[in-house]
């Protein structure tokens, strides 16, 4: 059964401090199936208070998106990045694994650097791979944009290198490359993807300055074909929706996220 979660980082960023308090007031407010945990950087000096906070809601956090900086350190490769990524990355680990996340969303890229060096990258896969795997965790790669060459490749080639691997497929990334028609030509890529993250994205072909994540219908994401395709296929796995929900004030937007919760139920029927 397809389940509708609420990424953390929709409703937490740095216009609400990160606030991690507020996730009581969100869990009360939002009419979903659970949350996809996001970790900020700011929070590693205070991992036991957030553990504390986010068990108290006694919501279900079943996804656990690693902290970016990994796929930063990841892509940079400079020196000590590497030691610094993985002991980032384990720190991650056993919070998912503390707070009963079941499933991880690494930028395998990321930053600047992006995918200047994928057989680097790649070799880090491998890595963290094991270290997840001691917890515990599915590790699923995300489609993240890129500046030397396009996501869709990179998962082309990554779910050749490594048979067992499982992304998550996130549209207003593939929207950004222009990339959502590749989703239904693929079998290679859709057989491996476990998870979706369900955004829009108002921009064209690489436009950097309309990066912002967007509710459906807000950009130019074609749902109706996406979900069509979804259910021909009987893609059993859950959906996160990112969008940002909160004003330049850090104010949420509790009923834009409802909204969009529902018309993803709609899809899926």
């Amino acid at each position: 059964m397809n389940r509708v979660f609420c990424s953390t980082g929709a409703v937490i960023g740095r216009p609400n401090g990160r606030n991690i308090y507020l996730l009581d007031e969100c869990v009360r407010s939002l009419n979903c199936d659970g949350f996809e945990f996001m970790m900020y950087s700011t929070w590693y000096d205070k991992i036991d208070e957030v553990k504390k906070v986010v068990l108290g809601t006694g919501a279900s956090f079943p996804v656990f998106h690693i902290e970016k900086q990994v796929g930063d350190r990841i892509s940079r490769n400079g020196e000590g990045d590497t030691e610094k990524a993985v002991e980032l990355f384990e720190v991650n680990c056993r919070l998912a694994k503390d707070i009963g996340s079941e499933k991880l969303v690494l930028h395998l890229w990321s930053g600047i650097d992006s995918d200047k060096d994928m057989p680097h990258n790649m070799e880090m896969y491998v890595r963290l791979n094991e270290i997840a795997l001691s917890f515990g965790l599915l590790l699923t790669v995300e489609n993240v944009v890129c500046n030397h060459q396009d996501p869709f490749t990179h998962l082309v080639s990554l779910s050749r290198e490594f048979l067992d691997i499982s992304f998550t497929f996130d549209t207003k990334m593939s929207q950004f490359h222009a990339q959502t028609e590749k989703l239904y030509e693929n079998t290679e890529v859709f057989n491996r993807i476990k998870h979706f993250h369900i955004n829009d994205y108002g921009g064209g072909y690489m436009d950097w300055s309309n990066l912002k994540t967007l509710h459906i219908g807000e950009g130019k994401v074609d749902f109706d074909k996406l979900f069509a395709y979804l259910k021909e296929q009987n893609y059993g796995g859950d959906f996160t929706v990112e969008a940002t929900s909160f004003d330049e004030n850090g104010v949420i937007d509790f009923d834009s996220l409802n909204q969009t919760f529902e018309k993803i139920r709609k899809y899926i029927g």
